[in-house]
C-alpha cells in the first residue's frame, strides 16, 4: 500500500512524497497534480533508461491518448563526469526543439545525478519549469530528491552551481531499490543512516536492529526505512528550507567525503566517500570529548555490516585537506564542520582546525606502513 508524507515550504504545503512499489499510480498524480494537458520530457540517463525508460513513457503514451499531452524522452550517458552544464545545455537544445513553455513538465527519472540535473535544468529553463523526481537509487530517496537542492559540478568540483527548485512531488517506487547492484544500494544506505546519527537516535537503532531485513532488501522493512528516513530530512528542510542554518547539518561526512570523491576521481561511490568521512567527523568530536571513544568505535563499526569502508588507501592526506577548503560550505574562510554532540544530535561548528581534520584523515588512512605494523 503506498503512503504519502507531505513537505511544507515556508509553513505552507509544497510537495508531497509518495511512497510506492511500483509505477502504476503515475498518471493519477500527475493528473492531480494538472498536468494531464501538458508536455512531458522524461529525463534519464542510459543505465535507468534501459531498465525504466521506456515502462514510463510507455505510461504516459498511453494516458496521453486519452488527452492532448505530448511524452518524449531524453537520455543522456550515465556518469558523475556528465553531471555539467555541458548535459544541461544539451536539455535547453531538446526541450527547445520540442516546443516546451513554461506550463509544461520534466520528469526526473534516475539516481541523484539525474535529479540534480533535470532539477537545475528546471530552475533555469525559462526562468523556470516544473518537474517531478522519479527516484530510483537509494542514495537518491533517501537523500537528493528531498528539499530543491538542485545543482552540477564545475571542473570536477560538486554542485558549484546550482538552485533550489522544489520539485511538484517525489514519486518513489520503492521496487526499484531491488534492482539495484549491491555496491549502488548500500552505497545510499550510508545517507539512511547518517539521518539516523544527526537526528534520530531511535532510528540509528532501529537501522541496526533491522540489519538482516534491510541487507536482503524486504520491501516492508525498506518502505518502513523510508518513511522513517524522509521524515528526518523533511523536517530538517522544512525548518531551513535555503541552508541558511540547520539545513547544513545534512552535510555530515560529507567535507571530507568530497575531498576523497574528487580525490579518486569519482572512482569510489557517492555513499562510500559519505561514510568515510562520517567517520572522520565522529573521530574529531571523540577528541573532543564530544562522543565517548565507545560511541566513537560504534559509529566507526556500524558501518561494516552495510558494506561501507571505514579506511581508505592510495590517498595523500594532504592533498584531502587543501581540497576540503574548495568545497563550497566554506563561510568566511573557514569550514562548516557538523560534528556529533550525541548520536541523535549534531552542531554545526567552524573552530575546526586543520591539524584536527589532518588527523581525521589520517584515522581513515590505511597506508603500507599500516599492513607491515
Amino acid at each position: 500500500m503506498s503512503e504519502r508524507l507531505p513537505v511544507l515550504y515556508q509553513k505552507k504545503p509544497c510537495y508531497d512524497i509518495l511512497f510506492s512499489r511500483s509505477f502504476a499510480e503515475l498518471w493519477q498524480e500527475l493528473t492531480a497534480l494538472g498536468y494531464e494537458n501538458r508536455r512531458i520530457c522524461i529525463v534519464t540517463d542510459s543505465k535507468v533508461d534501459a531498465i525504466y525508460g521506456e515502462e514510463v513513457l510507455s505510461i504516459l503514451r498511453t494516458h496521453s491518448q486519452e488527452g492532448s499531452s505530448k511524452a518524449v524522452k531524453y537520455v543522456f550517458p550515465e556518469g558523475e563526469e556528465h553531471k555539467t552544464l555541458d548535459t544541461v545545455k544539451e536539455i535547453y537544445r531538446f526541450l527547445i526543439e520540442e516546443g516546451f513553455d513554461r506550463k509544461d513538465l520534466l520528469l526526473a527519472l534516475g539516481g541523484g545525478v539525474t535529479g540534480d540535473i533535470t532539477g537545475y535544468t528546471a530552475a533555469t529553463y525559462l526562468r523556470g519549469i516544473d518537474y517531478i523526481q522519479l527516484p530510483t537509487t537509494l542514495l537518491a530517496q533517501a537523500d537528493s530528491s528531498i528539499g530543491g537542492k538542485t545543482g552540477v559540478d564545475f571542473d570536477g568540483y560538486k554542485n558549484m552551481v546550482g538552485a533550489f527548485k522544489m520539485p511538484r512531488l517525489v514519486y518513489m517506487n520503492l521496487a526499484t531499490l531491488q534492482t539495484l547492484e549491491d555496491r549502488q544500494f548500500f552505497s545510499g544506505f550510508a545517507e539512511v543512516m547518517k539521518h539516523g546519527l544527526i537526528r534520530d537516535a531511535m532510528l540509528y537503532e532501529w537501522l541496526l536492529e533491522k540489519m538482516y531485513e534491510i541487507c536482503d532488501r524486504d520491501l516492508d522493512v525498506l518502505q518502513e526505512m523510508m518513511i522513517r528516513s524522509c521524515t528526518v530530512k523533511k523536517l530538517v528542510v522544512e525548518k531551513d528550507p535555503l541552508e541558511q542554518g540547520d539545513r547544513a547539518l545534512l552535510n555530515f561526512g560529507h567535507t571530507v567525503g568530497h575531498a576523497i570523491e574528487k580525490a579518486r576521481n569519482f572512482e569510489l561511490y557517492h555513499g562510500e566517500c559519505v561514510a568515510l568521512g562520517a567517520v572522520a567527523a565522529a573521530y574529531i568530536s571523540w577528541k573532543r570529548e564530544l562522543l565517548s571513544m565507545e560511541e566513537y568505535y560504534e559509529i566507526r563499526d556500524m558501518f561494516v555490516p552495510f558494506y561501507l569502508p571505514i579506511s581508505i588507501e592510495n590517498i595523500d592526506p594532504e592533498e584531502i585537506l587543501r581540497l576540503t577548503k574548495a568545497d563550497k560550505k566554506m563561510e568566511s574562510g573557514r569550514i562548516k564542520f557538523v560534528l556529533l554532540k550525541k548520536i541523535g544530535r549534531a552542531v554545526l561548528d567552524n573552530t575546526v582546525t586543520d591539524a584536527e581534520i589532518l588527523a581525521a584523515i589520517r584515522e581513515i588512512y590505511y597506508s603500507e606502513e599500516d599492513t607491515c605494523e
